[in-house]
């Protein structure tokens, strides 16, 4: 049965070889590369160099940056258009930091975050008030009582000097060429293959469980949890039931507080022939915009089924941003063209696994007022991958946060999701086998 499921599996695949060369061709740089994520030993992490403090001074014209060390360290720094960011990477920096530190701004700076990017690197991203360069940046070696410390100095200059300092890739007004140089590629590569599988001797059909956020990005955040803990949480959870049964192999795209990019979420899922791949979020709502409860579904559409479906998808698809991702322009009209015939018969599986998984999750779980809905996610458009993102409930809510913090209400969730995962896979390789 899997050898017929895999063969139905490599058509859908073959279809999508030229979304594959486009997509692959209009990559930005800067993504980081999905790898294991192994969590280092204790005497490791210890060994990491330790950011003990950071702070802004200046004004609107110059502003500096200030991070306290118990060692120095090398960093890369660099400039991002729309929002305005500067980057800096470093190797992986044990942040213990003040809680709050980096929320409020000041001078050139609105607000800055911090967090691991990939196993053994970490990264600062400053949002900027408007276009600076970094006028001078170092690192102090300790002295007169000062502990190593990295300096950013930053200085208010006009956009056109800003986008002239960007490198190519990653000035705006060359972008439309960057894809018609892309777009004038494609033909010669329509027998490109899609992503090659992970070799693995297991023949069992692959689920994808990616816990949401991670690093540089806590998602959202309420009473002292954050989003990225609770829901790598669930996801470990989720995976060790399916795992128990041992009918499945399950990938996940972190097993740690690392960031990973949205479009490498998606390579994982395809470059694993996954046969499903499920999200997994926990949402909440600003103050001003009321409450809500409740777990919902979403599955991938062009257009959002309701305002708060919209506005979630574009907080989620901010993700890259928020980890200082350089964004490339969209696929070629081609490729739209191609992604949408073969993403037609996965939506309709992803539409059915959602009603399932609704079905099951009802019996266990409080669900959002309208539990399935859908938006343009970046993160489900593996055009050959049933997909769903689903947000567990409101951390922005009392209630909702409780369950989320709740062991007991961890497990019967875990357990409502693993048979709907279960019963949509039964029946999806039965149908696969009869076909063939």
């Amino acid at each position: 049965m899997d050898s017929l499921a895999s063969r139905a599996n490599h058509r859908v695949l073959l279809g999508s070889a030229l979304v594959c060369a486009a997509a692959w061709l209009c990559a930005p740089s800067l993504i980081l590369a999905a790898t294991e994520q192994q969590s280092p030993p204790a005497a490791v992490v210890l060994a990491f160099p330790i950011a003990s403090d950071a702070r802004l001074a200046g004004d609107a014209q110059h502003t500096r940056f200030i991070l306290d060390l118990d060692k120095a360290i090398p960093f890369r720094a660099f400039a991002l258009a729309d929002p305005y960011r500067v980057v800096v990477d470093t190797p992986q920096v044990s942040f213990q930091l003040a809680p709050g530190v980096g929320a409020t701004g000041r001078g050139l700076v609105k607000a800055f975050r911090y967090g691991l990017v990939m196993p053994g690197g970490s990264r600062i991203v400053f949002d900027l008030t408007g276009p600076a360069r970094i006028a001078n940046s170092y690192v102090l070696d300790a002295a007169n009582g000062q502990p190593p410390r990295l300096v950013l100095e930053f200085e208010e200059i006009d956009r056109t000097t800003f986008v002239q300092s960007l490198s190519a890739e990653n000035r705006p007004e060359l972008r439309p060429a960057i894809a018609d140089a892309a777009a004038s590629m494609a033909a010669p590569l329509e027998a490109a293959a899609p992503p090659k599988p992970v070799a693995s001797s297991d023949g069992r059909p692959v689920i994808v469980i990616d816990a949401g956020h991670g690093g540089i990005d806590n998602g959202t955040q309420s009473n002292g949890e954050s989003e990225k803990n609770l829901v790598l949480g669930f996801a470990l959870a989720l995976r060790d039931r399916i795992e128990k049964a041992g009918k499945y192999r399950v990938v996940m795209t972190r097993t740690d507080d690392t960031f990973i990019p949205l479009d490498d979420r998606v390579k994982i899922a395809r470059s694993q022939s996954a046969a499903l791949f499920v999200s997994i979020h926990a949402d909440a709502l600003p103050r001003a915009e009321g409450d809500a409860q409740g777990a919902t579904i979403y599955t991938l559409s062009d257009r959002a089924s309701d305002a708060e479906a919209e506005r979630l998808a574009e907080a989620e698809n901010r993700a890259d941003a928020i980890g200082g991702v350089n964004l490339t322009e969209e696929p070629t009209d081609v490729a739209d063209i191609l992604i949408d015939l073969v993403q037609r018969e996965t939506r309709t599986f992803s539409n059915r696994f959602a009603r399932l998984l609704m079905g099951e999750m009802k019996n266990t779980v409080r669900m959002h007022k309208h539990p399935l809905k859908s938006a343009g996610f970046r993160v489900l458009k593996a055009p050959d991958v049933p997909s769903v993102l689903v947000e567990l409930g409101y951390v922005s809510n009392k209630g909702d946060l409780e369950h989320l913090v709740s062991d007991s209400w961890r497990s019967g969730t875990v357990a409502s999701m693993a048979k709907a995962i279960d019963v949509f896979l039964a029946k999806r390789l039965a149908t696969a086998g009869a076909s063939n």
